[in-house]
């Protein structure tokens, strides 16, 4: 009977769509359907876009593990060019945020995933194009790299679908579930590809993006298949000019820039720095026949980031984004200071254990400065006011997007700021001090402004 109701049903639902797998009638509020057809589809729709963002993920990261073994392949770059060559992919990624936002609702979902994960083959044959050939001119490795930012714009897009999907109860957990799933993908792209450049001997490091290949076409292919347009799907414009006049998305913004700029940007850098400042650690993998497999511990990083995003969520929860946050700028701090320590006493592991604490506290910042989002915009308007509450929600939903971008530009931003500080004075000592006074001004920031605010004692909300 379940097959001849789902045959029988009507063009445009979810179990009959429309040609082009688009699906008008759908409401996810709508609990009858959520329960019956709404749930398999959305579930369906978030796995697979979660394996799309993941590979964009891994795209973004490529240079990041690929860069510290270009001098072992012939090129002969400086500290500063190899710096460069991490932190374009991130300024490409996080200005493609943007537009990707909107993409959605002007493609449809489906449809989006599916160009999003084809453009991914790009970066990943340019990038096995040039790593060939050390007479490659440092413009055009610039050039390519910038493509790999096409991977930085798939989280925007990969949200903003997944967001119509769920209804508000369920929203948060998928929405984290999608995220932390992208995350992975920086994790994983650091772990898998220095095995892979090396299997069979030599250093072929054109294999990093040859291998992404095939995965990109079969997320494109499986988004074909089985992902779902939503008509309803629309873009709000209003809401998102609303939430751009507000103070409140640029100082979450800002703040941003601390938790997950700090992540994507600390993650870049971790192999690079691991090998420049450790030369002599190697890992030896000789039990598998991989034997001296450089910078197999950095992918551990961006592992500890990911992991941590929801727990900062489900711990904001309990104690309030706002000291969850304050918390989690403070353990940045004593991780940044752990590795000047580690630098200053060559020891790798302070060093590396306090990077360890570094990306966990970004990841738990993270979880709660998103978790502070709603609650911010909740608080500013006057609680019975239907109307102001409605804009305050799609005020959220807005700057939770625009902070998503921005923050995101942390790191191009701290790549540069290590470039600049090797540059000038030989050491990275510099760089990690100013990164310790922009997470005390960070605390200062969440503490002035949503501990003893004007805004809060107002609405009295647990921010």
């Amino acid at each position: 009977m379940a097959v001849t109701s789902e045959r029988t049903a009507p063009t445009g639902t979810i179990p009959s769509p429309r040609p082009g797998r688009w699906v008008d009638d759908y409401d996810p509020e709508d609990r009858a359907q959520w329960e019956s057809t709404g749930r398999p589809a959305a579930r369906r729709n978030l796995w697979l876009s979660i394996f799309a963002e993941f590979l964009g993920f891994s795209v973004w990261q490529l240079w990041t593990i690929v860069t510290p073994s270009l001098n072992a392949a012939g090129f002969s770059l400086s500290a500063d060019q190899q710096f460069w060559l991490i932190a374009v992919p991130n300024l490409v990624g996080a200005t493609l945020r943007f537009p990707y936002t909107f993409a959605v609702p002007r493609f449809g979902g489906r449809n989006w995933t599916i160009v999003s994960a084809l453009l991914l083959v790009v970066p990943c044959v340019g990038l096995a194009v040039v790593v060939q050939n050390p007479d490659t001119p440092f413009w055009l490795m610039v050039l390519v790299a910038a493509t790999a930012g096409v991977g930085g714009g798939n989280f925007a897009s990969s949200m903003a679908n997944i967001s119509f999907f769920f209804p508000e109860r369920e929203k948060g957990a998928a929405l984290g579930l999608n995220a932390a799933g992208g995350n992975l993908g920086v994790a994983v792209v650091q772990l898998v590809v220095p095995v892979i450049v090396v299997v069979g001997g030599g250093l072929a490091l054109e294999r990093a993006g040859l291998v992404i290949v095939p995965l990109a076409v079969l997320a494109a292919v499986l988004a074909w298949r089985w992902m779902d347009n939503l008509s309803s799907a629309k873009a709000d414009v209003a809401g998102y000019a609303a939430a751009m006049r507000n103070k409140h998305t640029w100082i979450i913004s800002f703040l941003y820039i601390g938790t997950f700029g700090s992540f994507i940007g600390y993650a870049g850098v971790f192999p690079t720095l691991i090998k420049t400042q450790f030369p002599d650690i190697a890992f030896d993998w000789g039990f598998i026949g991989l034997a001296q497999v450089p910078l197999t511990l950095a992918f551990l990083g961006a592992l500890v980031g990911s992991l941590a995003r929801p727990y900062g969520g489900r711990l904001s929860d309990r104690l309030s984004g706002a000291n969850v946050s304050i918390a989690a700028y403070a353990v940045m701090s004593l991780g940044a200071v752990g590795v000047v320590l580690g630098l200053g006493a060559h020891s790798f592991a302070l060093f590396f254990l306090s990077f360890l604490l570094l990306f966990v506290a970004t990841g738990m910042g993270n979880g709660s400065v998103y978790r502070m989002i709603p609650a911010i915009f909740r608080s500013t308007v006057d609680r019975g006011d239907t109307a102001a509450l409605l804009l305050a929600k799609r005020q959220a939903a807005a700057c939770i997007g625009i902070a998503a971008g921005i923050g995101a530009y942390g790191g191009f931003i701290i790549p540069r700021v290590f470039a600049a500080s090797i540059t000038s004075t030989g050491s990275l000592r510099p760089a990690l001090i100013g990164f310790i006074a922009f997470y005390a001004v960070c605390v200062a920031v969440t503490v002035a402004v949503y501990k003893v605010g004007r805004e809060r004692r107002f609405a009295g909300a647990d921010i």
